[in-house]
């Protein structure tokens, strides 16, 4: 388990260019007796493996993507292509999922059918979305669909598990403002973009505390503000990049409204325009309270109330197996990467790793939810 990962996290590949890892992902599932799919999203893998007589169908999904950052982490192991990494955990999501199917393989206690998906570019590339365009369903239906991500900063091995809303929707939005350049020591025969750009997003700052519900969660946060770079001259365009996010899908709408409706506002009082890109991402992410519920019962008839966090919480960041779950109940865990030194930085940081002691636990909650969900007679 521990030399798949590791093989997997120093040959990082991007969205819709996991060849290697899908190649291994296949023969592995070829060599223990799955009947292979590949090629859904590009670089999917789908692994069926069938016993007893049941039609039942159940999906468990593992993403395999790394991310554009350079590897700083130092170990033995590390990164070997610079500039890619797998700071998400994708390659322990791999490995575990891969550690599940040899121990299903080998043992086959359960009745039904269990699709193991392996999904490319989950990284702000929508690689489930995809997979479900090019038939996934259709060739795979699925009467529940399960996912799983690690989080630094939680227990080794213990498991966060949320009903409803569990992750945000996230969206992105490009504007443009519009101004007449000039010198700097002639602001009056200008349109100053610089000016109107800050205006909006001092105004932007006010869209979640005036505008959503105060029990609802919404955020809208400008990531860059570009603009200019000289002294003494006044730039015609300046242009923000925001990220914005929302659980509840009014929310959602009500947020890309009122950005919209201050970026072309505020830009008009001070003479300028503004053109707004807004372009919506991954969906919220909702488990299925029932499915939720079962999940919970599996680790707690495995591990006991200490298997579970108590006080888990959604997440304001994105997952796109959400596109699964509109489509499919389902129930999207966290399983804890470790606290403090044990479970090193948040994901996506150039140090981060994922925390191999974990690998074992993620497997085994991957095998009794098949044993629990398709009991054998």
């Amino acid at each position: 388990m521990v030399a798949i990962r590791r093989q997997i996290h120093a040959r990082p590949e991007l969205a819709y260019e996991e060849v290697a890892t899908a190649d291994l992902v296949a023969e592995r599932l070829t060599r223990w007796g799955y009947d292979v799919h590949r090629g859904l999203g590009g670089t999917g893998v789908v692994g069926t493996l069938s016993a007893g007589s049941a039609e039942r169908h159940i999906g468990l999904r593992a993403d395999m993507d790394a991310l554009p950052i350079a590897e700083t982490s130092g170990k033995a192991w590390a990164s070997q292509v610079f500039g890619k990494m797998h700071a998400c955990g994708h390659d322990g999501h791999t490995a575990m999922l891969l550690s599940a199917a040899r121990h299903l393989a080998a043992t086959r206690r359960f009745d039904g059918h269990v699709h193991l998906v392996f999904q490319p570019a989950e990284e702000g590339k929508a690689g489930a979305q995809r997979m479900l365009d090019d038939g996934f369903l259709e060739l795979f239906p699925c009467e529940a669909m399960f996912g799983m991500h690690n989080m630094p900063g939680l227990p080794a091995g213990r498991f966060g598990i949320v009903p409803g809303y569990a992750m945000a929707a996230g969206d992105r939005v490009d504007i443009v403002v519009r101004g007449v350049g000039g010198h700097g020591a002639m602001p009056h025969a200008a349109v100053d973009a610089v000016v109107a750009g800050s205006s909006i997003v001092m105004a932007l700052q006010t869209v979640v505390s005036r505008n959503v519900p105060p029990l609802d969660t919404g955020i809208v946060s400008v990531g860059a503000f570009l603009s200019g770079d000289a002294p003494n001259v006044l730039p015609d365009t300046a242009e923000l990049r925001l990220t914005v996010r929302a659980f509840r899908p009014e929310v959602r709408d009500l947020l890309q409204q009122r950005v919209t409706e201050i970026a072309h506002a505020q830009a008009a009082v001070f003479g300028a325009r503004a053109e707004v890109t807004y372009q919506r991402g991954y969906p919220a992410l909702h488990n299925d309270h029932e499915k939720t519920a079962f999940c919970r019962e599996v680790v707690r008839e495995w591990l006991g109330e200490a298997g579970l966090i108590p006080d888990a919480a959604p997440i304001s960041a994105s997952e796109d197996f959400a596109f699964f779950l509109q489509r499919v109940p389902g129930c999207y865990v966290f399983i804890g990467n470790g606290e403090g030194a044990e479970g090193g930085c948040m994901v996506h940081n150039p140090s981060y790793d994922f925390n191999d002691r974990v690998l074992s636990t993620g497997a085994s909650y991957w095998v009794r939810l098949v044993e629990a969900c398709l009991p054998a007679a």
